[in-house]
């Protein structure tokens, strides 16, 4: 794409030819040895500025491209003038040596240019990808809701990858597929793929992802969310972008169907979920409803995207909550919920930070269900992929809790009517006082918070800055 732009009069004089080349960024340098500051995928620019007159009698010029080549560069790029009028023999030599594309840039060209051109290439392929994997989400949403819904997934996905889809169940078997038939070979190893991603008896964590490549064939195995072994299968001749987050969509929507056929044991089957969210509407307790869903302790997950991610949808949702092993979850405008049976150990996910409850019985979820709020918090405030919420004997629990309850209602009454004042207050506490590691909690300025806590002060009319007023404002704090 970037040769066939007429505007730049690029040309290509040594190197492989073809259109197999990624080029992700552009980045000029005039250094001898460019290795330490690239990245790899660069289209490296440069005018030969720093090549010496005696450069072509000696092992300069294969030096310089075998150590682009060792980084990762993608290709050089050599201006014609001011320094040189053209391209020196040596440096053509060792770039076919090196199976490294040289391109000649014009004088006319400046590498302002290129590295725009690049940048314009680069943000269509993105928006072309983003709407191929868009138009697939949708179809695959629409053929989820149609009366064979596994086959209709599996069938679409195949059609949006040209490939194969195939799922597996527990015990290996292939119980549904679509797409063209494979080779035997290509068959039998991508069944192998999806035992990878199965869990087994192996101390060690089981991927939730696996890929490879046979006889030409790309293959990817997704495990599926629940843990109770069914995995996706996809097989594909040629890999484009975004085919691994249409297969991801897939497999969260097949996550959410086959979960439909699972035991009350395993989170519920669809139709006890369906039980225990109108027996709770009709005014039943947690504890009564528990029952449906699964024997054991549960803990709450709180999940925000990591960093300044955008706000989660309801794929992200069920995805993460597929990643976690449970369809139990909860979208807000900005937090994920999810219940999870308390054998299942939830692991650091990426791209988000988790905040893990204690846990708790049916009587104890909505204490449970604060207890993931302020880990969310306090993961985010130190910047953790993922933060329990500590469990360990405390003097609090020598205090009767109908007495500690009390003790906290009339000691933090001045501020209970305000939430805002509340939140900070625990959070600011739970930091050690740090102004910015809350502010960052609490997404809210600094200068918010100092605010916020000298009101605190002012209306409970004590000194924060005293520590055994801090412990008997945490102790209140922590009451439910």
């Amino acid at each position: 794409a970037l040769l066939a732009r007429e505007d730049l009069g690029l040309r290509q004089i040594a190197g492989p030819e073809g259109a197999g080349t990624a080029v992700h960024w552009a980045h000029a340098s005039e250094l001898a040895d460019p290795y330490p500051y690239l990245l790899g995928g660069e289209l490296l620019l440069t005018a030969g500025v720093h090549i010496p007159d005696e450069a072509g009698a000696g092992t300069y010029f294969d030096d310089y491209v075998s150590r682009i080549v060792a980084a990762g560069g993608a290709a050089l790029g050599f201006g014609l003038a001011p320094v040189h009028d053209t391209v020196p023999p040596a440096l053509v030599a060792a770039c076919d040596t090196y199976g490294l594309p040289l391109l000649e840039v014009p004088p006319r060209t400046t590498f302002s240019g290129v590295a725009r051109a690049v940048w314009q290439l680069m943000a269509q392929a993105r928006h072309a990808e983003l709407r191929r994997v868009t138009e697939a989400q949708q179809s695959l949403a629409a053929a989820a809701s149609r009366p064979d819904p596994v086959t209709a997934v599996l069938r679409q996905l195949a059609q949006r990858v040209r490939g194969r889809a195939v799922l597996y169940g527990p015990e290996g078997a292939e119980i549904a597929s679509a797409g063209r038939a494979s080779e035997a070979a290509v068959t039998h190893r991508l069944a192998e793929l999806a035992g990878v991603v199965r869990p087994g008896d192996t101390l060690g964590p089981t991927p939730s992802s696996a890929t490879d490549t046979t006889r030409g064939t790309h293959l990817a195995a997704y495990a599926l969310g629940g843990g109770q072994g069914f995995a996706l299968g996809v097989a594909v001749p040629h890999r484009e972008p975004g085919d691994h987050a249409i297969a991801s969509v897939a497999a969260v929507l097949l996550s959410l169907l086959t979960g439909e056929h699972r035991g009350g044991s395993e989170g519920g089957s669809g139709a006890a979920r369906s039980a225990a969210l109108v027996r709770l509407l009709l005014g039943a307790a947690p504890k009564d409803v528990a029952p449906l869903l699964g024997e054991g302790p549960w803990v709450v997950v709180h999940a925000r995207p990591a960093g300044d991610g955008p706000a989660p949808d309801a794929v992200a949702a069920s995805a993460l909550g597929s990643a976690l092993g449970s369809a139990l979850v909860d979208l807000t405008h900005d937090v994920v919920r999810v219940l999870l049976p308390a054998d299942r150990e939830p692991a650091p996910q990426p791209g988000w930070t988790c905040g893990i409850s204690a846990p708790a019985g049916p009587r104890e979820w909505a204490s449970a269900d604060v207890q993931a709020a302020r880990a969310l918090a306090r993961a985010r405030a130190t910047r953790a992929p993922l933060v329990h919420h500590a469990v360990r004997p405390a003097l609090a629990d020598l205090v009767a809790a109908e007495d500690a309850a009390s003790h906290a209602r009339a000691l933090l009454a001045p501020i209970a009517g305000t939430p805002a004042l509340m939140d900070t207050l625990r959070a600011w506490l739970s930091l050690h006082g740090s102004w910015d590691r809350t502010a960052v909690a609490l997404s809210v300025h600094r200068n918010t918070v100092r605010q916020r806590i000298a009101r605190c002060s002012a209306l409970l009319d004590t000194d924060l800055d005293d520590p055994d007023v801090r412990m008997e404002l945490w102790f209140a704090l922590r009451q439910p």
